[in-house]
């Protein structure tokens, strides 16, 4: 199982409209081959700040099967545009 951690920097009170779009996104990320789980989080301290993890069965299910797909255009025009900056996604393996 890989561990996909993403923060999310959204657009200065655009929080609310991001988490409507990402209500829909999630339905196209859920669907895709090696998917396993994902979590949402909102940051207390920072109200525009928010962490996506995404549990993956390999690394190549998120950056080939998901990433090159074509639903990955839909879910780019869905929440692309609430980031600044552009998130870092990394990938992390449990060591037990």
């Amino acid at each position: 199982m890989i561990l996909e951690v993403a923060i999310l920097n959204v657009k200065l009170d655009e929080g609310e409209e991001f988490e409507k779009a990402f209500d829909e996104a999630r339905l196209i990320i859920s669907s895709r081959s090696g998917y396993i789980s994902h979590d949402l989080m909102k940051c207390m301290e920072q109200t525009d700040k928010y962490i996506l993890l995404v549990k993956w069965e390999t690394i190549e299910d998120h950056e080939i099967g998901f990433r090159q797909s074509t639903e990955y255009l839909e879910w780019k025009r869905l929440l692309h545009h609430f980031y600044d900056p552009f998130p870092t996604v990394e990938h992390y393996q449990a060591l037990n």
